[in-house]
């Protein structure tokens, strides 16, 4: 089943007797598979001797690889078991921290523990009341759902209440990426994360601003998503309804700014503390831990696999590859074992958890519909 991965997989990893062993199989975009291993290794630096020997391979785009359809007949083989940083409903991957938690060197993004302090800092810099009382966002706007997200935009004959540019890539690499800093993105009250080609790694980014993030909701999920709750965490914003959906989340979060800045602090408290490094460590231990009990056969080094160390990687590299390598580098083994694994969900209870967040979500589409109802009354 492992092997039958590498079809797809960039790469294949074993970890046996504590030591990492890497086999590329293609170069995937950038360099997202050399920041994945990194993060790996860094975990048997933290919890040296406890991570259990394994084989497994990893898919590092941006959409699931494994199609949940191509395995549900009776006669079809079983799916391979493939690591990736997001699945959806239809899908079958495994999924795992993405490697900007380690750096994206490409685009001048440091390693998410220096970045998480960098953007609380930049927080700070202007009050929420004396933001920007619109919605913004900033990126890629030729993909996905954010084609639609840039006919949101003001314009003579309308203002949905929405700031959206379109980032200059090109101009932006030739400059360092100095006028796109994410510590300085937190200067409007509300800030809009919605998908691209697939899931994208902003949205860990967007949350922990403390703005109130306007979540268009997403097809994808990574490994912490689906625990954050609408009106807790973030305002739901449909994908079907965007311009109306946006520019209804505004007027309500200026109409009732307490409870707008709740909900964007709660989300930045989330990134702060549920999405701390030696909380993501552990969710990577205990992922792994739990995925070698299933294997049925001894972990061996791969043949053509090439051992991995910290020491080797971040020699290989040079610039902003190796400084970053060198920032999220674990100097020391953890004092303490990882977190206990929680036990998982009663059906009863993840159904309750489920039901909440459906209700809470019609609640807000309710409310919506009111609003729009009104307002065509008044003209």
């Amino acid at each position: 089943m492992v092997e039958r991965g590498g079809g797809v997989a960039h790469f294949r990893l074993a970890i046996v007797d504590g030591k990492v062993y890497v086999k590329k199989y293609k170069k995937p975009f950038q360099t997202r598979d050399v920041f994945t291993i990194w993060g790996i290794v860094q975990l048997t630096r933290l919890y040296p001797g406890l991570v259990p020997d394994l084989e497994l391979v990893f898919y590092c785009e941006d959409r699931p690889v494994i199609n949940k359809h191509e395995y549900a007949a009776p006669n079809k083989t079983s799916p391979p078991p493939v690591f990736h940083y997001c699945a959806d409903d239809e899908s079958l991957d495994i999924v795992f921290p993405d490697w900007t938690f380690w750096g994206w060197a490409e685009t001048n993004v440091r390693p998410w523990e220096s970045l998480l302090k960098d953007i609380e800092q930049g927080s700070k810099k202007i009050k929420w009341e004396d933001r920007v009382p619109y919605a913004f966002w900033k990126g890629n706007a030729r993909v996905g759902g954010r084609v639609d997200l840039m006919k949101c935009n003001v314009s003579e004959k309308y203002d949905w209440n929405g700031r959206f540019y379109q980032q200059d890539w090109i101009k932006e690499s030739k400059e360092g990426f100095k006028n796109s800093r994410l510590a300085d993105q937190c200067r409007h009250r509300y800030k809009v994360y919605v998908e691209g080609q697939g899931w994208s790694v902003s949205e860990k980014y967007i949350l922990a601003c403390d703005s109130m993030t306007l979540l268009v909701k997403p097809r994808y999920y990574d490994f912490f998503i689906r625990s954050m709750r609408p009106m807790q965490h973030y305002w739901p914003i449909r994908n079907t309804n965007k311009c109306r959906d946006i520019k209804f989340a505004v007027e309500w979060g200026n109409n009732h700014t307490e409870q707008a800045r709740a909900i964007g602090k709660a989300g930045s408290r989330y990134m702060s503390k549920n999405l701390s490094m030696i909380n993501v460590y552990d969710y990577m231990f205990h992922l792994l831990r739990e995925y070698a009990k299933l294997l049925r056969f001894k972990p061996s080094i791969p043949l053509g696999a090439e051992k991995v160390c910290s020491e080797t990687m971040a020699c290989s590299q040079t610039g902003l590859w190796q400084k970053f390598q060198e920032e999220s580098m674990v100097k020391s083994p953890s004092d303490t074992p990882p977190c206990s694994l929680p036990p998982p969900y009663e059906p009863e209870e993840l159904q309750a958890f489920l039901g909440e967040k459906e209700t809470t979500m019609k609640r807000v589409e309710m409310w919506e519909t009111e609003y729009w109802e009104s307002s065509y009354r008044k003209q």
